[in-house]
């Protein structure tokens, strides 16, 4: 199992920086940068590619209404050159109240767009000549919309690699079809290991009945709270807040597509308890809410004999990338955590 790290958006990406090329030289595998409604994460990842020489760089995630499909596809590949083939694209359909919200444009057909993105950055990336006729995106643009004056063109650099690996965020029964049909990677979130087959086993393997073999076996990358010692439970409601948030406040009533993961795990009056108080601005009681069976579940807190059967819990359930939250606040500790979860992986 590869173990990666989650860099920090807050506070100086400088210092971010030298704490990630110390966490590669303990031997982390992955580092993911996110971008939300922060600084961009294109930035920040070309800024980790100079400091470090051996470190996978994910993007975790490019939001795909963010940009083009031809910029993703120039994006990811002048990544990839910068950083030596070490460049993972992660890309997320977001959600309405950030793509509608903070970009401005219409939150619709997701699971399309993403197929036509995935089809035209892989073409950019060999180098063809750029002709995509689909439901969302033509290129180049019909003289009827436009000029007339488009024309197909290629990369004109050569790319490091001509397939990026591609990473998609899905939670729903259809996005992780399709990640599991068209990926390098698939990234859920607040990843159950007992629960997980129940939940995703019937939509990954229809995806993985349609996969290509050139694809290799899916990576599944999953983001986990960690914190390993004697005297660490206090730490469980450190994460009842983040999953609150979550399950309560992305989305509103009937379009969270976390709460409705909730609910599929089984969480059902649960879920909709969190959701009421934290539509309502009560959310410190909405993160008392959260059951600690499901933050023990999705996290790895406990000294190191209990989260070595957690990590053999992940693993079962097909997980192999495991992206740290280490809850040590401190530089140190996160070290430390870093080191014990990769002797621990193997």
């Amino acid at each position: 199992m590869r173990i990666g790290i989650q860099a920090s958006y807050a506070g100086d990406f400088s210092q971010t920086a030298e704490e990630v090329r110390d966490l590669e030289s303990a031997g982390l595998d992955v580092v993911s940068v996110a971008e939300v409604y922060t600084f961009d994460a294109v930035s920040q990842l070309g800024y980790l590619a100079a400091v470090t020489d051996r470190v996978e760089l994910m993007s975790g995630i490019l939001p795909i209404y963010s940009r083009t499909p031809a910029l993703m596809a120039m994006t990811a590949a002048g990544l990839d050159h910068v950083s030596g083939g070490r460049f993972t694209l992660g890309l997320g359909a977001s959600g309405p109240q950030v793509v509608e919200g903070w970009h401005g444009l219409p939150y619709d057909a997701p699971l399309q767009r993403t197929r036509e993105i995935v089809e035209i950055c892989r073409q950019v990336w060999r180098r063809e000549r750029l002709v995509h006729q689909g439901p969302k995106y033509t290129v180049p643009l019909p003289a009827d919309q436009g000029t007339g004056l488009g024309k197909p063109l290629k990369l004109i650099n050569t790319p490091v690699r001509e397939r990026v690996p591609v990473l998609l965020a899905a939670l729903g029964p259809k996005n992780v079809e399709l990640a599991a049909e068209i990926a390098e990677g698939w990234e859920p979130i607040l990843f159950h290991p007992e629960r997980a087959a129940d939940v995703w086993g019937a939509a990954l393997a229809a995806g993985r009945a349609r996969r290509d073999p050139a694809l290799g076996d899916l990576d599944v990358v999953v983001g986990v709270p960690v914190a390993v010692g004697e005297d660490v439970d206090h730490l469980v409601d450190a994460v009842r807040p983040g999953i609150a948030l979550y399950v309560g406040g992305m989305g509103a009533k009937g379009r969270n597509f976390y709460n409705d993961l909730a609910r599929r795990y089984g969480y059902d009056a649960e879920a909709e308890t969190i959701q009421d108080l934290y539509l309502a601005g009560r959310t410190a009681e909405a993160a008392a809410a959260v059951p600690e069976e499901l933050v023990r579940a999705t996290s790895l807190i406990g000294p190191e004999s209990h989260v070595a059967e957690r990590l053999a819990a992940f693993a079962e359930a097909g997980v192999t990338t495991l992206v740290l939250q280490p809850l040590d606040d401190s530089r140190a500790g996160r070290l430390r955590t870093v080191e014990t979860m990769r002797r621990l992986a193997g």
